[in-house]
């Protein structure tokens, strides 16, 4: 009979085997937990690196960095929603080259995948990003993207922005395990955007605060009013990140701003400029007594007719410097560059709390000077009274005694100098009581300033031409110009702007008005039609007469664009 028993060499190999699987099953088991162990010490070591962050745009860059590695993605980005919650303020990358976002050109706004994690925050994971129904492929120049990975962040309970994962390092997929430590890390991402938000937010406040005391400083010091318009509207673009500040005063008898000063590029074209109070940007911010927006000042309609003013500029606000108690005393216009954050009710807040420091401090330096004027006027009283009831009556008693004794002077030569005498004594009262009048009146009483006026017309003139003409001034037009100039230069702008009414058939005008040293130069622009060939010149013929009687010119001439531009100058008497 066979045997059936095994060899021995047969029976000893089975044991080897199901050892050398529970070795090899033994060995999967540490690995996974050697991986699991290290991605959970990378994962630790992320937290930190990001928790350790206080710069807001720094920490942005470290959560974009620490997710990469993460989840061994090739591309990563953070997307940061703005304010309308539809579409991305900010963009941060890592993978990409500036080569690369520069052939690709603007950052995303918010579409495609990218806006699906903004309808719907919550993870998406997908192998084949094109597969996906609201994928609609990507810019020329892209580096191709496959597997993707989407996780939003939240700062309290608020969806802050997202973190986009995309191409996992050697072909793979990305899984669950992904999912969760990158879901960790946006959690501690959270935390560390708020701290670095509390941060940035107390170390602005500090700025707008020591901005407000030098402002208060510079100003209870006596410092000149256009030194701290200067101030107020430098502080306000350094702590804003604006390239451009403005700053407009209501003028007086008027219903229109002018632009006391301009700060940063293309502040030229703006100073001197008046605008409405009604339908302007920075009328809105006066008449409302409330900051007005927009996100491109070049294309928004509250912005005055005329030439371009803000090519290149974008996100723009217009913040009341005062409150509607104590009256509004201007308007602060701050512009960033295009393609900038626009700016937010939390950035408007302290910038509001700024420019009605501002404004109290302003007042307060006014009561100051109102006072100091008040003891000024109160010495002249003194002086006048003293001049009056001292100087003036031992003068008339001394002539009175002279008037007397020269009836006893027999000698004829002598008897005719007393009577000098006494006249050079009336001559004398006469001036010591045209000073006593001089020092009781009050400065500030005399009729309105030629910039007033001009406005004034131009306004006037917006009903017969259909638009309110554009208004600029350049120089002290009020202190330079003498009245009987300012008269001629009212009545030939009133002129121009009526023939171009009557004639031109034109849809803007430009009104420039410069004070330059000897001279006053008045330019009036259209684009209408031109001067008609054969038609009545007796207007122009006035305006011509009325600069030849100054020592002036009239100039007329038709710019590339068409229309007419009238030049009218006339020396300034100086002395």
């Amino acid at each position: 009979m066979a045997s059936h028993e095994q060899p021995p060499q047969a029976r000893a190999g089975l044991p080897q085997l199901r050892l050398d699987e529970l070795l090899g099953e033994l060995q999967a088991r540490l690995d996974a937990a050697r991986g699991t162990r290290d991605r959970v010490h990378s994962l630790l070591e992320a937290v930190l690196s990001v928790g350790r962050e206080l710069d807001l745009h720094q920490a942005l860059r470290s959560i974009v960095e620490a997710a990469a590695v993460l989840v061994d993605a090739e591309y990563a980005a953070l997307g940061v929603i703005g304010p309308d919650g539809r579409r991305l303020s900010d963009f941060h990358t890592v993978g990409i080259s500036e080569r690369q976002i520069a052939e690709i050109g603007h950052y995303p706004e918010g579409h495609g995948i990218l806006g699906e994690l903004i309808r719907r925050p919550e993870p998406l994971r997908l192998a084949k990003i094109s597969e996906h129904p609201a994928s609609y492929g990507f810019p020329p120049n892209h580096p191709p993207m496959n597997t993707f990975l989407g996780v939003p962040i939240r700062v309290r309970d608020q969806v802050f922005g997202n973190l986009y994962l995309t191409e996992k390092r050697g072909g793979a997929q990305f899984d669950e395990e992904d999912v969760s430590v990158t879901s960790t890390l946006a959690v501690a991402a959270g935390v560390a955007i708020d701290n670095a938000r509390l941060y940035e937010e107390s170390r602005l406040r500090e700025r707008w605060l020591r901005a407000n005391a030098e402002i208060t400083h510079s100003l209870m010091s006596g410092a000149e009013h256009g030194e701290v318009l200067g101030l107020i509207a430098d502080r306000a673009r350094e702590i804003t990140g604006a390239a451009l500040a403005v700053v407009a005063m209501p003028m007086e008898d008027t219903d229109s701003l002018g632009v006391e000063l301009a700060i940063g590029p293309r502040a030229e074209a703006l100073r001197g400029l008046v605008l409405p109070e009604h339908g302007s940007l920075i009328g809105e911010a006066f008449t409302t007594v409330a900051p007005a927006t927009t996100p491109d000042i070049s294309d928004d309609e509250r912005v005055a007719a005329g030439p371009p003013r803000f090519t290149g500029l974008g996100p723009a606000v217009a913040v009341p410097v005062g409150t509607g108690e104590g009256g509004v005393r201007g308007v602060v216009l701050l512009v960033r560059e295009a393609g900038q954050t626009v700016f937010a009710g939390k950035e408007i807040e302290p910038l509001l709390g700024f420019a009605a420091q501002a404004a109290l401090a302003m007042e307060l330096a006014e009561r100051r000077r109102d006072a100091e004027q008040i003891a000024v006027l109160e010495d002249r009283d003194r002086i006048a009274r003293d001049l009056h009831d001292l100087a003036i009556q031992r003068l008339f008693a001394t002539g009175m005694t002279l008037e007397s004794a020269g009836r006893f002077i027999e000698h004829p030569e002598a008897s005719e100098r007393v009577v000098r005498a006494v006249d050079d004594l009336d001559e004398t009262i006469k001036i010591i009581r045209s000073t006593i009048f001089g020092l009781r009146s009050r400065e500030g009483t005399g009729g309105t300033g030629l910039r007033a006026r001009v406005v004034r017309v131009a306004g006037e003139k917006a009903q017969v031409l259909g638009f309110p003409p554009s208004v600029r001034m350049e120089g002290l037009v009020d202190t330079e110009v003498p009245r009987e100039i300012a008269d001629h230069v009212v009545a030939v702008l009133s002129e121009a702007l009526t023939n171009i009414a009557r004639h031109a058939r034109a849809e803007r005008a430009d009104v420039v008005l410069a004070a330059e040293g000897r001279k006053v130069r008045l330019t009036v622009t259209d684009n209408g039609v031109g001067i008609p060939a054969g038609g009545r010149r007796s207007g122009l013929r006035n305006m011509a007469e009325r600069a030849r009687e100054l020592g002036g010119e009239l100039e007329l001439s038709s710019p590339p664009g068409g229309g007419t531009t009238l030049v009218w100058w006339a020396p300034v008497a100086t002395e």
